[in-house]
């Protein structure tokens, strides 16, 4: 079973390297492989640079965007680009462990569940700011509300997939309202998402951190959005 892991990212040259070494030493389940796929969404601080020094490395894949567009942008073109039968999303900053993937991957390899959740509120979320906190708990309860979604954390930057459910996905997504239009689109066309409780490591703005207040307010209008507008899996007849 091969895994795709995608990493989105930013001008992140100062934690990059660690973080791909993680992912890349991160323990898999018994019978899984790893496909590392990077996507440099138009960074201009040399974070093209540190890719540089893992191009030898086979199971790194890196595609390049010649302009920023955003995480939304950069998780569909990685997820043309992959070739695992599971999907996942991993930020390419220090906030998320991978050393916790098996918690991600255990329930789709025992086909207990197609979609899974890193939840940060069942592992205590320690260190969150309030604003931050607030934010999520808010879009957390409009999922609830408006598509009986079920889950504690809607914002979790740690997704699982199995891969043909985002391929058949129509996503549109160009920032951060990656994750309330999956959350939105998955759950309209029935799926259940299963949480597993993983930890979190915040950071602030001077750390790198790029989502701000107005992108908070756009994953609520997505959620808002998407409870009425026409959802299909792609290649699906008008």
């Amino acid at each position: 079973m091969k895994v795709s892991i995608l990493i989105p990212v930013y001008n992140e040259r100062n934690v990059l390297a660690e973080v791909l070494e993680r992912v890349a030493a991160a323990p898999l389940p018994a019978g899984c492989e790893r496909e590392m796929i990077v996507i440099d969404d138009g960074s201009t601080d040399g974070t093209a640079d540190v890719l540089e020094r893992f191009a030898g490395n086979p199971a790194i894949r890196s595609l390049r965007s010649a302009q920023n567009h955003g995480k939304g942008y950069a998780i569909r073109m990685g997820i043309e680009h992959a070739s695992g039968e599971i999907i996942l999303i991993q930020d390419g900053d220090l906030e998320y462990d991978p050393r916790e993937y098996a918690k991600l991957l255990r329930p789709l390899l025992d086909g207990r569940a197609e979609i899974v959740y890193g939840s940060r509120f069942l592992g205590g979320a320690r260190g969150m700011r309030f604003a931050n906190w607030l934010a999520n708990k808010v879009l957390t309860l409009a999922a609830n509300v408006l598509y009986r979604a079920r889950i504690t954390d809607e914002a979790t930057a740690y997704k699982a997939f199995r891969s043909d459910i985002l391929r058949n996905l129509p996503l549109e997504c160009r920032r951060f309202e990656f994750c309330p239009e999956v959350t939105a689109k998955v759950r309209r066309l029935g799926y259940r998402i299963v949480e597993t409780p993983i930890s979190y490591n915040p950071r602030g703005v001077v750390d790198g951190k790029k989502i701000r207040w107005h992108d908070g307010v756009v994953a609520l209008w997505t959620l808002i959005k998407w409870r009425f507008l026409p959802v299909r899996r792609s290649g699906d007849c008008c």
